[in-house]
């Protein structure tokens, strides 16, 4: 009989306990479901939607290497994406741990995006752990991809034994290439596929395979389940690793929890919970994204009613710099862009009060007392008011 049988009794590689979540947890697949719709088919300019998909990213690399103890921030993580940020030669490493959870990401999208995407498999998984690791500071014993001959631990939990790490791999593989969490059926599609996610996640922390960089494997493994299931748009793959990282105390404990009480449906549900929080913010983003959008594309539409003329490319100007129903000093509204005090400099003390009065005459501008506010609930005369919460 092999060890992991009495030392760790609740790896079973079953998902029974889906049957088990609560009528609220399902209503939240079905709301993660139709956000990730919604996400999927929301009109966004190419350059908006990339930067979008970029921050996701950021936050992503972010999240998953803070968890283990990386310090940088997403500021940082951003100009190492994009090579605008130098990293002290102390905190090299920690630009290689970011390097090397970026370089894989893109890698796995690249591979859905082209139709290549690889099946989870034992080797795939210590691939992955390969490069996570490749020239970082890990632990002396662990070696990158290999599995480990020696006991482990995390806190108060210890990982299966080591002699049954590469049979357990090897299992948890197949399993989640399983039809277990697979269905013709969309929703329920949908529904497996997170809880795959979620339980390649938690399998990988109890088995813990590896000598170090577990938990960055468990989430990369993660966001290639969600990625390749076609079922969630790629801003949303990250949520997972950065509810994780958010709630780091309550992930510990449902970590832990999980394993005591031999059930993974508190685990499930914590990580649906977040994984819907998640959502809901990058949907209320979207949705400021496109009211930013198109009260860009109203602001033309109106100045273009007016003949052409600098008095009106100046109002543009003008009404664009403001930020949306945030009122302004007058004083301070010639001065709000290096290009308006330009525009300013040169005209006279009346001009600014001829524009302002203008805008507010085509709707474009409120006036609060002696603050000037862009008005863009112009375009949201059609959204309902939200009653704030009591709560």
């Amino acid at each position: 009989m092999r060890s992991y049988l009495e030392s760790h009794p609740w790896i079973t590689f079953e998902a029974t306990d889906i049957n088990r979540l609560k009528p609220r947890t399902w209503m939240l697949l079905g709301e993660a479901r139709s956000k990730c719709e919604h996400l999927a088919g929301a009109p966004l300019p190419p350059d908006v939607a990339e930067d979008f998909y970029r921050v996701a990213l950021i936050k992503g690399a972010q999240a998953t290497t803070a968890i283990e103890g990386n310090t940088l921030t997403e500021e940082q993580v951003a100009g190492i994406l994009d090579g605008s940020f130098e990293v002290p030669e102390s905190r090299a490493y920690q630009e290689r741990e970011v390097r090397n959870v970026l370089d894989a990401l893109q890698e796995i999208v690249d591979q859905v995006m082209q139709g290549t995407s690889p099946m989870i498999t034992r080797d795939l998984i210590c691939e992955f752990n390969r490069r996570l690791l490749d020239g970082t500071e890990h632990e002396p014993d662990a070696v990158p991809g290999m599995v480990r001959d020696h006991s482990v631990g995390v806190a108060d939990y210890r990982g299966a034994p080591a002699e049954d790490c590469e049979y357990l791999l090897e299992c948890l593989a197949e399993w989640l290439q399983s039809d277990t969490f697979k269905s013709e059926d969309r929703e329920i599609g949908f529904a497996l596929a997170v809880a795959c996610a979620v339980y390649a996640h938690l399998y990988m922390a109890w088995l813990h395979p590896f000598g170090d960089g577990t938990g960055r494997t468990a989430r990369l493994l993660e966001f290639l389940i969600l990625v390749r299931s076609g079922l969630a748009p790629l801003p949303a793959t990250h949520l997972l690793s950065n509810h994780y990282n958010l709630t780091r105390d309550q992930y510990y404990r449902e970590l832990a929890r999980a394993s005591r009480s031999n059930t993974t449906v508190s685990f499930l549900t914590y990580a649906i919970q977040g994984f819907v929080d998640g959502l809901r913010e990058q949907i209320d983003h979207v949705r400021a994204l496109q009211l930013q959008v198109a009260w860009v594309t109203y602001i033309h539409e109106v100045m273009n009613s007016y003949p052409s003329s600098q008095a009106r490319d100046r109002q543009r100007t003008l009404v664009l710099a403001m930020p949306p129903d945030e009122p302004i000093p007058r004083d301070q509204l010639p001065v709000l862009t290096p290009e308006l005090a330009r525009l300013y400099a040169t005209t006279g003390p009346r001009t600014l009060s001829r524009d302002l009065n203008r805008l507010r005459d085509t709707g474009l501008l409120r006036k609060h007392g002696n603050r000037w506010a862009a008005n863009q609930s112009r375009i949201r005369a059609y959204l309902p008011p939200v009653p704030e919460s009591n709560h």
